[in-house]
This record gives C-alpha cells, structure tokens and sequence, in this order.
C-alpha cells in the first residue's frame, strides 16, 4: 500500500470550492484520494519565517535574526496536516 499525502483531494485539479469532487460527484475532505487524481498545477511553496509555524514563537531557532522573507533550515509549515 502506498502512502500518497500529495494526492489528496486538497491538491487535486477536480476538487470544487464547495468540496465536491468533480469526478465522483460527492463531498469530500483533504484526507481523501484516488487513482483519478490530477495535481493542481501550481501548490503554494513559500518556505520562509512569515510562513513558519515557530515564527514569533519560543521554539524559533533564530528569534533574533527571524524575519518575513528568510529562509533557515528549521521552517516548519504552518498548516501542515497528516
């Protein structure tokens, strides 16, 4: 069994705004995905401290130093979901 966190239903092209997929004409969550996937053609990829879940927080690796716009190897998504 493969593990395909990508090819949730958040991720794919036929997903509706309304959380229908267009596909299989019934309401589904992010946690869902299947073989008739198409990946949405751009994903937002912005790894940096104004997108960091430690930003301003007390387990930042760079208090001192972090800034919107930097990059360190520590970034952890802010809305990350498994």
């Amino acid at each position: 069994m493969s593990i395909r966190i990508g090819n949730s239903c958040v991720n794919c092209e036929n997903l509706t705004e309304n959380e229908v997929c267009k596909v299989h004409a019934v309401k589904v969550s992010d946690n869902y995905t299947c073989d008739s996937f198409e990946m949405k053609a751009a994903l937002k990829n912005d790894p940096n401290c104004g997108t960091c879940a430690r930003y301003e927080s007390t387990n930042c690796v760079n208090p001192q130093k972090a800034a919107p716009g930097m990059l360190c190897s520590h970034w952890a998504p802010q809305n990350a979901q498994a």
